[in-house]
């Protein structure tokens, strides 16, 4: 029987700098965030964060199973795309679209997405109380090359 393993913690720190803008700060980074209730162009409001923390989670979640199961790719993308809704307000649907650049075939994608459904703590966290679906595909590009 193995000893109980700690579980990791995350720790975040936000501070409003004035009425159009906040800071968040973890570790040795820092991003603006957009709390003006008029937006602005030049930072991530709360959903738009949400979506980013979710598209950060699959690439992670690719990154660590790309050495286990020898999965050659060359490049990840992810697009989302959120709608809200109003009452009460919360992200009712998210979609999604993985292109990896990769001449894997399509049985190791497929288990490539598996891996990201599975074992991603965002996904797996946003998952349960939206409806979150989307496609993982290979980009058709004759210049992918064929690194780890």
């Amino acid at each position: 029987m193995e000893p109980d393993k700690p579980k990791m913690e995350f720790r975040v720190a936000a501070r409003r700098i004035d009425a159009h803008g906040s800071t968040a700060s973890c570790k040795d980074a820092a991003i603006t965030l957009d709390t003006d209730l008029a937006g602005r162009r030049d930072a991530f409001n709360p959903a738009e964060l949400l979506l980013a923390a979710l598209a950060a989670c699959m690439i992670k979640g690719i990154e660590r199973v790309v050495p286990l199961l020898k999965f050659r790719l060359t490049g990840v993308e992810v697009r989302l795309h959120g709608v809200r809704q109003d009452v009460p307000p919360k992200m009712e649907s998210i979609r999604y679209e993985i292109v990896v650049d990769t001449h894997e075939d399509d049985r190791r994608l497929a288990l490539l997405h598996d891996n990201v459904r599975k074992f991603g703590t965002v996904f797996n966290t946003v998952a349960p109380g939206t409806d979150l679906a989307g496609t993982m595909r290979r980009r058709v590009d004759d210049a992918v090359g064929s690194i780890a």
